[in-house]
């Protein structure tokens, strides 16, 4: 509402006009009032399969900014979006980029359309937007009643967004919950404390309501209970069919009081740790997965690697893909994924006005990080992690979140110093007393979704073991050879049981929230034709080039290979040699060798017509060929000029046609060594008096 009034007057009833809206002079709401309630009603937000693919990654990477994202350049997929009035864009102020002196560019969007967007791949499914969009209509009007101070009106939309605006602020949002009434901080605690998912049936036993009022659904809380409550101020959202869910940021807060309760515990593991020295005999150290991504991305551009959007990645391309790079199939799987949700192998990638194309290479780790922490494309709780591979409706997200919280919580607090016994974190996670509420959760899931029910240390193992050092966050140790079922503490065989881990100086960088310390190596060429792309190589410029180069080695940096074949494949394919130099330069300078290259590929040699033709006419004799040429019942029918010994055919002319007009001149055409006849016509005179055709002769 604020952007519309904020509107010149030309550019607002430019946008009325542009769409058709009806304004009504008879009604108390003024213009923009009326222009907003229209624009929030278009079915493209609850169905954004009707926007261009672009369209629909750029709102997605908008919306993962909570509607506000900094841009160097206005990218092409705003101006569909903006014609609709779906998002808008102006200048940063204050926000000039730090690589560029120019001031960059904010896209918005507004709040109501924030809390209509269908959840994506690579969101977190328990977050406060992804919540709202799928809450009943009577909540939201509760939760915008609440923030608005009076009852709310039809679009909820437009209402709910003075409910955002208190939800996403930090400060306000701890002042609401401090002032909660002693019974609605327990709830709220007693729900987080079972893994922040209840039942209607749990829930009223936490809130011990006597009331159990029924439905065809089952039981349903009292709309006066201490549940409600907290549902209207959108701490607590119900999700049909019966479920209530503590949205992420509320959960952040809530959970943060029981810090203090934990602390024994801490130093008790704590003192175990630094008590004696658990460095391994042999270990693995992570590398940094932007390499592996981006090379991913490069290669998954090659002809016959296409792959769907929406739908998985087909399981013999990511064979293929470990295969070629000698990678653990499990980590390249995690990381196509990852890439995928993040809008990597989208062409959206090659454009340098919007993530991920205007990221670097160094924060593309980041973006790969908050992309897994946020779920929604990756989830270890499943036998097959990777959610593209389910239908979309059913995507149904376990309570693998809260692990993910509860051990990122552990390795930050154990594993910073030096190495941990992979037992140690293990105790430590199972004192942890949300455990009983998470395995009940991981139960309840399972029979949900038809699955075979997981424990959550068995979840927390594949974290530990798998995501975490494929994301670059973890190096693992092992005293006896890996997996070959070693002895745990209580006696039963555990393949994990001598492993040992050790926080990343990357991984203490993600956690922590601090800037990553690389070394500053500019992109150069080594050995003339060898591309070696240095960290702050933007994304769009690495993505821009993948059609003419090879990928060499893909290990702690990566090398792009720019070969005189894969030059010449590119200028088959119709790339000009100009842009390739254009392309390359833009991340390094070109040594002379391949620049004498492109400029050798530059020269024009000569140059032909193509002439579409029918076919082409043998004729050894000069004489008759002129004939052909020049008579008029024949001219028509060939291509001037002609090569020496024969005439092109004009596109279109069929034997027959042209052996019936040559043979009118006295040229007989021969096709395959025979002589081509024309098919006999019936004469135009009328019928003879015996009832029979004319003669042809």
């Amino acid at each position: 509402m604020e952007i519309l009034r904020a509107f010149p007057a030309a550019e607002l009833e430019s946008l009325i006009a542009r769409l058709n809206i009806r304004i009504d002079p008879a009604k108390r709401l003024d213009v923009p009032s009326q222009v907003a309630r229209a624009l929030v009603s278009q079915p493209d937000l609850r169905d954004p399969s009707r926007l261009p693919n672009a369209c629909v990654e750029l709102l997605h990477r908008v919306a993962e900014a909570r509607g506000s994202l900094v841009v160097p350049t206005v990218p092409p997929a705003l101006e569909p979006l903006s014609a609709r009035g779906l998002m808008f864009a102006r200048a940063a102020l204050g926000h000039a980029l730090s690589s560029e002196k120019r001031p960059a560019v904010e896209l918005i969007l507004p709040p109501a359309y924030l809390v209509q967007l269908r959840t994506w791949e690579g969101e977190d499914p328990h977050g406060l937007r992804a919540l709202l969009a799928q809450a009943s209509p009577e909540t939201m009007s509760a939760v915008a009643s609440h923030y608005l101070g009076r009852p709310a009106t039809q679009p909820f939309a437009l209402s709910l967004e003075v409910a955002w605006e208190a939800l996403t602020d930090q400060n306000r949002l701890e002042q609401e919950i401090e002032r909660l009434a002693p019974t609605e901080r327990r709830l709220l605690d007693g729900v987080d404390r079972e893994g922040g998912e209840v039942s209607t049936e749990e829930l009223l036993e936490l809130e011990r309501e006597p009331l159990r009022m029924r439905s065809a659904s089952g039981p349903t809380p009292s709309r006066r209970g201490v549940g409600v409550s907290l549902e209207r101020r959108g701490f607590l959202i119900p999700v049909y069919p019966n479920r209530h869910i503590i949205p992420t940021e509320v959960a952040a807060i809530v959970g943060a009081t029981r810090l203090a309760e934990r602390a024994e515990r801490r130093e008790q593991v704590k003192s175990f740790v630094v008590s004696g020295d658990h460095a391994p005999r042999r270990a693995r150290f992570a590398a940094d997965p932007s390499v592996l991504a981006i090379a991913l991305a490069i290669v998954a551009r090659e002809g016959g690697n296409e792959v769907r959007a929406g739908i998985g990645t087909p399981k013999s391309l990511v064979q293929r893909l470990a295969t070629r790079f000698g990678r653990d199939l499990t980590q390249v799987g995690l990381l196509i994924t990852l890439s995928r949700a993040a809008g990597l192998w989208d062409n959206s990638a090659m454009s340098a006005s919007a993530p991920p194309g205007s990221f670097t290479l160094g924060e593309l780790t980041p973006a790969l990080f908050r992309t897994w922490r946020r779920g929604g494309s990756w989830d270890e709780a499943r036998p097959e992690p990777e959610l593209f591979r389910i239908n979309t409706e059913s995507r149904d997200p376990s309570p693998v979140g809260v692990l993910r919280e509860m051990v990122l919580d552990a390795v930050a607090e154990l594993a910073e110093g030096g190495w941990v016994p992979w037992s140690s974190l293990a105790g430590y996670l199972k004192s942890d007393d949300r455990i009983p509420g998470i395995t009940r959760l991981l139960r309840r899931w399972a029979e949900r979704v038809g699955v075979e029910a997981v424990d959550p240390m068995d979840v927390a193992a594949r974290i530990v073991h798998e995501s975490l050092p494929a994301l670059g966050v973890l190096d693992l140790g092992e005293e006896d050879s890996y997996g070959e079922g070693a002895r745990s503490e209580n006696g039963e065989v555990d393949r994990y049981a001598s492993v040992t881990l050790r926080l990343t100086p990357r991984g203490r960088s993600l956690l922590f929230d601090r800037p990553m310390s690389t070394e500053i190596t500019p992109s150069q060429f080594q050995e003339g034709n060898v591309l070696r792309v240095g960290v702050h190589a933007r994304i769009c410029n690495i993505m821009q080039i993948a059609p003419f180069v090879e990928v060499g080695r893909a290990t702690e940096t990566i090398d792009l290979i720019v070969a005189p074949q894969t030059l010449s494949r590119a200028l088959s394919a119709g790339f000009d040699p100009e842009s390739l130099r254009q392309r390359l330069e833009a991340l390094a300078p070109l040594p002379d060798t391949l620049s004498r290259t492109l400029a050798q590929a530059s020269v024009v040699v000569g140059r032909g017509s193509f002439v579409a033709a029918g076919g082409f006419l043998w004729v050894d004799d000069a004489n008759v060929r002129e004939m052909l040429r020049t008579r008029r019942a024949t001219t028509e029918l060939f291509v001037d000029p002609s090569p020496p010994g024969g005439l092109i055919v004009q596109p279109g002319v069929d034997p027959e046609r042209l052996s019936r007009r040559a043979r009118t001149i006295g040229v007989e055409i021969i096709a395959e060594g025979q002589v081509v006849r024309a098919r006999a016509v019936a004469s135009s005179r009328p019928l003879s008096s015996r009832g029979g055709p004319a003669s042809t002769r």
